[in-house]
């Protein structure tokens, strides 16, 4: 089952305590997000009224106990999106999502291969299918077992580090 729009919100909504992300791309083309990031690398800052919709969301969840989060994996440089993604995140985090990142640069990646999806309280699985330039084509509701992508989750979660670790570290 592909899930677009109207859908794609009530699976956010119908969440009972965590919905995880994990983000393998260093770049994603959306767009809605194509004047942002014009204006990003223009020089302008993200400013919190740029993600006012995520961050209102996150906001109502973790306000009414659910978690959000995820994980994106990255390797330096890092991508011009990525910065502007990274400036977002700054924004994501003061809304309560916990935001980590697994740095590669140096290392294998343990996920290498794994796709990027959303899990829904550790049950239900959305497929994030994309063109290599990062254009996204669909998202599929998984119809198989969750526990390799709950296996995924926990090695995300053990190998990254919180974002505002990272950026400090980065000296971003």
């Amino acid at each position: 089952m592909l899930l677009a729009g109207d859908a794609w919100r009530r699976t956010f909504d119908a969440m009972q305590r965590e919905a995880w992300r994990l983000e393998t791309l260093p770049v994603y083309r959306v767009p809605q997000e194509q004047e942002a990031v014009r204006r990003f690398l223009a020089g302008e800052p993200v400013t919190r009224e740029a993600t006012q919709p995520w961050f209102d969301r996150v906001q109502r969840y973790v306000a009414s106990g659910r978690h959000v989060g995820r994980v994106h994996i990255v390797t330096q440089p890092l991508s011009d999106y990525l910065r502007f993604e990274f400036a977002y995140y700054h924004h994501n985090v003061e809304a309560g999502e916990a935001v980590r990142i697994l740095d590669v640069t140096d290392r294998p990646n343990p996920l290498d291969g794994v796709q990027d999806f959303w899990m829904f309280d550790r049950s239900q699985v959305v497929l994030m299918h994309y063109e290599a330039d990062g254009t996204q084509i669909s998202r599929e509701l998984y119809k198989g077992a969750p526990e390799p992508f709950q296996e995924y989750q926990r090695i995300a979660l053990a190998e990254s580090m919180p974002f505002e670790e990272y950026v400090k570290v980065l000296g971003a």
